[in-house]
């Protein structure tokens, strides 16, 4: 792991002097009394630490923390990007691709916090933040003043409103998609019992369910391009790390369709916030005809309605095979704050340059 710098300021009103920290597990004990509550497990310390853990040596970990370490009102877990001249950017976004925001208390300390950011005096990317989150109106009205904001759409992430619909043998969707379920039942069942499992499993049993999920992930597309956590070193180890730190919190859910003896679809959540997060799905390709992936959605999203929980969140993006399940988006935006100055505007001219040559290839890609 890099070497981290954890910046702390204190609340609202206080002397703006900051104190350097210099590891991560100086706020573990603190965190979540700010973080749980938040709206999303993506903002508890399991997931910013089972990032940290595995940084790349090519950023270092910045938490630009309001209040102290014991006590803190307001958190920006960031990490440095050294290339270009240097910009903050959302920890793990862009190599986890998962929404993330600001954590705080108030609308007092989260100015304090867009305030304490600004004055680093280097450009900040937060790509994926809830539209309806404060953070969007705070740091655009903090930094406009101070240099250039850029705010745009960013992708969103699906989402179901549960209730006890959801509970029936049948989920409310439209016929002709509740047919194709029947169909897929029924061809599995040709080949031997179907079964799900969602297990919340022990410490003792993670390595081998996991090493369970990773291997029918990869048995999929996501093996042959390459994609799978199996072949992917950063976010493979990323997802073990946070995998045990959720074990060990009783929130980890592992869910499993078989068909017969074989394990045919899985699904790598939790169980967070009153709400069932999905964070990695993979199928067995040998039962494409069964589509035990969407099975197993079926039966997942049944066990989370039968649980009382208020919502099913997707993650990730609005993928076609998620559009027959639900219509609802969870919208999110970008924002990209640019300080007045050398550093600053050298860096806008270098986004708006890769933006226009991104634009450029696609055009050529498409011709």
């Amino acid at each position: 792991m890099t070497t981290s710098l954890t910046l702390g300021f204190p609340a609202a009103g206080g002397h703006q002097q900051p104190t350097v920290f210099s590891r991560l597990t100086e706020l573990a004990g603190s965190w979540d009394q700010l973080a749980v509550g938040s709206g999303s497990p993506t903002h508890h310390y399991a997931w910013v630490s089972a990032y940290a853990d595995i940084a790349s040596t090519s950023s270092d970990l910045h938490l630009v923390v309001v209040g102290p370490p014991q006590r803190p009102v307001a958190i920006a877990p960031l990490i440095m990007r050294r290339r270009g001249g240097g910009r903050l950017e959302q920890l793990g976004v862009r190599e986890l691709h998962e929404p993330m925001d600001l954590i705080y208390r108030s609308a007092a300390d989260l100015t304090a916090l867009a305030e304490a950011m600004a004055q680093l005096g280097l450009p900040l990317w937060l790509e994926r933040v809830p539209a309806e989150s404060s953070t969007v109106s705070v740091v655009t009205n903090v930094w406009r003043s101070r240099g250039i904001v850029v705010c745009r759409p960013a992708p969103g992430c699906p989402w179901i409103a549960l209730d006890r619909r959801w509970c029936e043998s049948e989920p409310p969707l439209e016929p002709g998609r509740r047919s194709d379920l029947r169909r897929a039942q029924r061809n599995a069942e040709k080949i031997g019992p179907v079964s799900s499992q969602v297990l919340s499993p022990a410490p003792g049993e993670l390595d081998r369910l996991l090493d369970e999920v990773f291997r029918v992930e990869a048995a999929g597309w996501k093996g042959r391009e390459g994609t799978a956590l199996a072949n992917d070193s950063v976010r493979g180890m990323f997802y073990r790390r946070y995998a045990a730190a959720a074990c060990r919190q009783g929130i980890l859910r592992l869910c499993f369709l078989r068909i017969g003896d074989r394990v045919a679809a899985v699904q790598l959540g939790v169980e967070s916030e009153g709400r069932f997060w999905l964070h990695k799905i993979g199928y067995d390709e040998a039962f494409a005809k069964c589509s035990p992936g969407m099975l197993l959605l079926r039966d997942t999203i049944r066990y989370a309605a039968s649980r009382g929980l208020r919502s099913y969140e997707f993650l990730g993006a609005a993928e076609a095979w998620i559009r027959p399940w639900t219509d609802q988006l969870r919208r999110c935006v970008s924002i990209r704050a640019y300080p007045a100055g050398a550093t600053g505007i050298a860096a806008f001219i270098a986004d708006v340059l890769r933006a226009a040559w991104c634009k450029l290839a696609l055009r050529r890609n498409d011709c």
